[in-house]
């Protein structure tokens, strides 16, 4: 499992440097990424193409994304743009801790 902790704005400089870091992960197969916003207090276009991005990246290699502790305003960004049924969304990390670990 790889953690990434995004901090402050997912806006075109926090987006790059996401961005960054989702590129420079070795994907193993089957491995998950959890990307935790609960210090991310705004997002705009460029965050959202960071995640669209890293997502892509993730399934191509056979890797599962998911996101956790969206703040409501980083949240309604989501729901607006209707990539809420895009992303797996957890409310909180323990939340993907239990799913990863229950059978499907």
């Amino acid at each position: 499992m790889i953690v990434l902790q995004p901090q402050g704005r997912l806006d075109l400089q926090g987006g790059e440097v996401l961005g960054r870091q989702l590129a420079s992960l070795v994907p193993q197969r089957h491995d998950l990424w959890v990307i935790n916003l609960a210090q991310v207090d705004f997002m705009d276009s460029s965050g959202l193409v960071s995640l669209v991005t890293g997502l892509k990246a993730a399934r191509q290699s056979g890797c599962r994304l998911v996101l956790c502790n969206v703040q409501p305003a980083v949240r309604l960004i989501f729901e607006l743009t209707q990539l809420d049924s895009v992303f797996e969304i957890f409310e909180s990390y323990d939340a993907v801790l239990t799913e990863v670990q229950t059978p499907v």
